[in-house]
């Protein structure tokens, strides 16, 4: 019973809300038709004039309030009324002055009644539109200042926040209209912050442009500001070190208003506002499918898409954003039950038109696996399933080339022998010129890939890439767990480098090459520029609040298999480029197929028989650039 009163009561409370914005409505509509008369004539209309105002106004103000409601006018909520809503008050009240213009200007003259005077039209429009406008206008302020003043009594319970906004555009002016709204954070905004000289001085929503980026310092000392909030949207990475450099000596925290692609929509949101991360700093730049969308979905919307190593920080994204795409079914394939839960949760809870089938599965069992892909005949498959972590790979040679290319064999077969129609295998930069085990696998596995799409009506293909941000074993989440204890972060060489991408970024990327691949081609993706790791823990130090001689660093000596530098993922003189931006061909991989097939198998043996020793010669042998200096453990 409580719950129905409830519902009941909000009902009635709506109901009565809008009631008397329907009687304070009907109040200007007449006074406002009464008073154009009034002023028109200087006092009460004469004779024929004073009849037609009062035959008139009965059906002008049922007229306006039926154009209110047609309009939703009484829907909005007055304190939070904003430009677009001042468009659909001008909506609502056009239609009544353009039927009395009409009948002014096309009615005979016999129809005195119905013919009100120019100037009477005019200014009953004016005042209907500007009293209806003003009285909303004057509550929402009235609230403001209310909520303002309780904030500034109570502070309820919290002091008030000073932040300095960075950007005076699009962006810092939807999060200081979104600040002003949400008064129950206790955020005040003391000014913007702007380079561009033209806005110096300049008033936004009643803030001014204090001045550029130089003079935080001297702005947060004189004002005691608390935080700043770098309201530019899609500030490259360059800009945000630059701000956050200058923001340092002043012992003001730095926040950010995340790039506009990272929102679902156009709308900057306060709870959008978020610390600055290393992605940020490192600045990879913004890739989308928006310039090829339409082909990308071609591809696989209505498709039965097979990701094996689902619950992987890569498959996991993977399922996230072929979602998107209008998929028929995501199968969801990988032996660890705990991580394909998780994205088969996420995935069941989002779905909207897809079927979501979580397999548990190894890839080293053929006749599992076959069974799986007689059953739910998969038309796509991204192969992201494998060990990827090359100091433990160095430590368990026979496990890497069991899964990672035994395991690729037996699903690239399989996606041959069931007719796929596209099988995308994820490599790493790590098979270029290897020196660890994991990388020796992973090229071991483009060559299969490349030898049986050379037979295949299956469309096949590889993707190279790099280090992800954020993925389970990369350095950025150790570095962030070390830091959680105090340090020391532990670096391998002081020289040590290398490429970076999103996890996001480098997804949107790998299903763009999808659509691309036919008989095995090695797709690279373009990393950019390599980054110093030492370079990257000083600034994850300082994200954290601390500064450098707070944390140590401690270097350990390079891990077994480790490269100090990694290999040019492009070669502009030798990888081809294709329609879409940073993904570029590389030359294929050359083998003797006899030589290596035989090589294979005998590499795949001693792998079932545990003999590393064996393995590690093999792979020496085996023609594929392997230079790791592996010893019997």
């Amino acid at each position: 019973m409580t719950g129905i009163r409830s519902v009941f009561g909000g009902v009635e409370k709506r109901f009565f809300k809008r009631a008397n914005q329907l009687i304070l409505d009907v109040f200007i509509f007449i006074l406002s038709f009464f008073l154009s008369y009034i002023i028109r004539f200087e006092g009460i209309p004469p004779g024929l004039y004073l009849k037609q105002l009062l035959y008139l106004f009965p059906s002008i103000v049922l007229a306006r309030i039926l154009c209110f409601s047609f309009f939703s006018i009484y829907s909005i909520v007055w304190r939070y009324i904003s430009i677009g809503d001042t468009l659909s008050i001008l909506k609502a009240t056009l239609p009544v002055s353009l039927v009395l213009l009409a009948g002014r200007l096309v009615l005979p003259t016999t129809l005195p009644l119905l013919q009100p005077p120019l100037t009477v039209i005019a200014l009953e429009f004016m005042f209907v539109l500007t009293g209806t406008l003003g009285l909303r206008m004057a509550r929402r302020l009235y609230h403001e200042m209310s909520e303002r003043e309780h904030l500034g009594k109570s502070g309820d319970g919290k002091s008030r926040k000073r932040v300095l906004l960075v950007g005076a555009g699009n962006a810092g002016n939807m999060v200081l209209r979104e600040i002003k709204q949400r008064t129950d954070l206790g955020v005040e905004v003391l000014g913007f912050i702007d380079d561009d000289p033209k806005k110096f001085g300049a008033v936004i929503q009643g803030i001014k442009v204090l001045g550029d980026t130089a003079r935080i310092p001297e702005i947060a000392k004189k004002r005691g500001v608390d935080e700043i909030i770098i309201s530019i949207a899609n500030a490259t990475s360059r800009e945000i070190r630059r701000i956050v450099g200058i923001a340092e000596g002043s012992n003001v925290k730095v926040k950010i208003v995340p790039g506009l692609f990272e929102m679902l929509d156009d709308r900057v949101k306060i709870s959008k506002i978020r610390e600055i991360n290393i992605d940020d700093l490192l600045g990879r730049s913004l890739v989308t499918f928006e310039n090829h969308r339409h082909e990308v979905v071609a591809i696989y919307k209505g498709k039965r898409i097979m990701v094996t190593g689902a619950g992987g920080s890569i498959g996991s994204e993977l399922c996230r954003q072929l979602a998107v795409l209008g998929p028929k079914e995501l199968i969801l394939l990988d032996k660890d039950e705990n991580s394909i839960y998780e994205i088969d949760t996420e995935l069941v809870r989002a779905a909207h038109g897809f079927q979501v089938r979580p397999l548990i599965a190894n890839l080293k069992n053929l006749d599992r696996l076959d069974k799986l892909f007689a059953k739910y005949r998969p038309d796509v498959v991204f192969h992201a399933a494998a060990h990827k972590h090359v100091p433990l790979m160095e430590l368990n040679v026979a496990e890497a080339i069991l899964n990672n290319v035994y395991g690729t064999r037996n699903a690239a077969r399989l996606a041959d022998k069931h007719g796929v129609e596209r099988f995308i295998f994820i490599s790493t930069d790590k098979a270029i010129n290897p020196t660890s085990v994991m990388g020796a696998s992973k090229k071991l596995g483009e060559i299969i890939i490349q030898g049986i799409a050379a037979q295949s009506a299956t469309r096949f293909s590889c993707v190279r890439f790099g280090n992800v941000l954020g993925s389970r074993g990369s350095v950025v989440p150790l570095f962030q767990k070390q830091l959680a204890l105090g340090g020391p972060l532990t670096l391998t060489h002081p020289d040590i480098k290398r490429y970076f991408m999103s996890i996001s970024e480098a997804v949107q990327l790998i299903i763009q090459a999808g659509t691309i691949g036919d008989k095995g081609e090695i797709f690279v993706l373009d990393m950019g520029e390599q980054i110093k790791i030492i370079d990257l823990a000083k600034d994850l130090i300082k994200l954290s609040g601390f500064s450098e001689d707070d944390i140590e660093i401690r270097y350990v000596g390079l891990r077994p298999g480790e490269k100090l530098y990694e290999e040019i993922l492009v070669d502009e003189e030798r990888a081809k480029a294709t329609q879409f931006e940073k993904i570029f061909i590389a030359p294929p991989v050359e083998s003797d197929r006899g030589d290596f097939e035989k090589k294979l198998e005998e590499i795949l043996e001693a792998a079932r028989s545990g003999k590393e020793a064996e393995i590690i010669k093999g792979l020496k042998e085996a023609g594929i650039g392997y230079s790791g200096d592996w010893k019997d453990r």
